[in-house]
């Protein structure tokens, strides 16, 4: 799963102690493990492989450009939403070819920005957005692929109702009914090639189901369209791959790819190429957020501890309800997890709340739950934070956002600085 253990009763991250990295880089701190990103990163290339897809990274998920160069290295192609996103895919020094650019709402600026960097495909969320695209492809004197955003009308029971995109009417794509319309209205477009369809269906998905039903359902769209005189020469299955919040909870690649591979291989054979956009089976395990017990206050029924990180910097558990290991960098024998649960079956474990400095009533990391024994300058770890954790974190109360740290072994290096107070007024000169 990672390269979080427990040593003597002390969190390592690789092997470098958790309280020595505190001590060197402060708290709140993000710690990313490099040997988890690759791991899980060659998992997916390993599984896949009989397809040799072009395996594209979710910046969204964990976007420094440091972890983003890491995975280029290794041959990952990026998957971005945004112009900035776009930017950090090229300082990154990512193959712009193996790119593919989602999101409903691109400006006309960040078009431009990517038919300059010769994107792989431009990921196509409605008409209007088609047409747009091949203007400034035209007025550009450039051209450039697209994929048709298909919503195949398949879900995860699992899979939080805001991060459920697979839908019909959601703001994401196409519906499935609609795809053959579209491609006869805009497949011979000269200046956007409309050469390929996408799907993606929302994110965390806990088995390969939904993928089996979405890319059965895509692949009947391609013999119609076929039969309709057009070429599908890709298919994007999206990300969504799952991460283990909990330990043994979420597939393995290994997983997935036993019944997805089966289902594409004569698409591959026939010429075809698959995609995937994976990033939180690839980030969320290597991270973990580091934050130090500020204050313990005891309520009439409730125990909490106050810390000093929150929803600005982790907004999972209030914005999806979700669930995130925490324990203490330091403990007792008797308190080495051997697994990380909802439910800790150990002794001597107290309810808590633990919760941030914001001022609002939903800033908290978890709701009653057991842990073991803290007191004020303790450390804890919030686990499985590396997906959507820094790359959602905030200002808010103008707070400062943390430092974020990569160990390689016995190495830590600053990969972000913890901002300022200075940074958090650079951009409001009184003049």
């Amino acid at each position: 799963m990672d390269w979080f253990n427990y040593k003597n009763g002390q969190l390592h991250c690789e092997d470098v102690n958790v309280h020595d990295l505190a001590a060197r880089f402060g708290t709140p701190v993000y710690v990313y493990s490099r040997r988890t990103f690759e791991h899980h990163y060659d998992r997916i290339v390993e599984a896949f492989a009989p397809l040799k897809p072009t395996i594209c990274y979710s910046i969204k998920s964990c976007g420094n450009v440091h972890i983003c160069k890491l995975l280029a290295d290794r041959g990952a192609g990026m998957d971005v939403v945004s112009g900035g996103e776009l930017f950090r895919a090229q300082r990154a020094g990512a193959v712009m070819g193996k790119a593919v650019y989602a999101g409903v709402g691109k400006t006309d600026d960040e078009i431009r920005e990517a038919l300059s960097a010769k994107i792989g495909y431009f990921n196509i969320e409605s008409e209007a957005e088609f047409e747009n695209i091949s203007a400034i492809a035209r007025q550009s004197g450039t051209t450039a692929r697209a994929a048709l955003r298909v919503n195949p009308d398949v879900a995860d029971a699992h899979t939080h109702a805001k991060a459920t995109t697979g839908k019909k009417e959601t703001k994401f794509g196409v519906d499935i009914e609609r795809a053959r319309r579209f491609f006869t209205t805009y497949g011979r477009d000269t200046n956007l090639k409309l050469c390929a369809i996408h799907l993606h269906i929302g994110s965390p998905i806990y088995s390969a189901e939904p993928y089996v039903n979405a890319i059965n359902k895509g692949l009947a769209l391609i013999d119609v369209l076929a039969q309709d005189g057009h070429t599908v020469e890709a298919i994007d299955i999206g990300g969504g791959f799952a991460a283990d919040y909990e330990t043994g909870k979420s597939p393995l690649a290994a997983d997935y790819a036993a019944q997805i591979v089966p289902l594409l291989q004569p698409f591959v054979d026939a010429g075809g190429e698959v995609i995937l956009e994976p990033g939180r089976t690839i980030a969320a395990n290597a991270g973990v957020l580091v934050t130090r017990v500020q204050y313990i206050k005891q309520g009439g029924r409730k125990k909490f501890l106050i810390i000093d990180t929150g929803m600005h910097h982790l907004v999972r558990p209030t914005l999806y309800d979700s669930f995130h290991f925490i324990w203490p960098t330091k403990v007792a024998p008797m308190h080495a997890p051997a697994q990380r649960s909802e439910t800790m079956d150990l002794p001597g474990l107290q309810p808590c709340d633990v919760v941030g400095p914001i001022c609002e009533t939903g800033d908290f990391f978890a709701q009653d739950r057991p842990l073991p024994p803290v007191a004020r300058g303790d450390l804890l770890a919030v686990f499985s934070a590396g997906a959507y954790g820094m790359a959602m974190a905030s200002n808010y109360n103008t707070m400062p956002r943390p430092a974020e740290v990569l160990v390689t072994g016995n190495n830590a290096k600053l990969i972000r600085r913890r901002e300022t107070y200075e940074d958090l007024v650079a951009q409001e000169p009184i003049v």
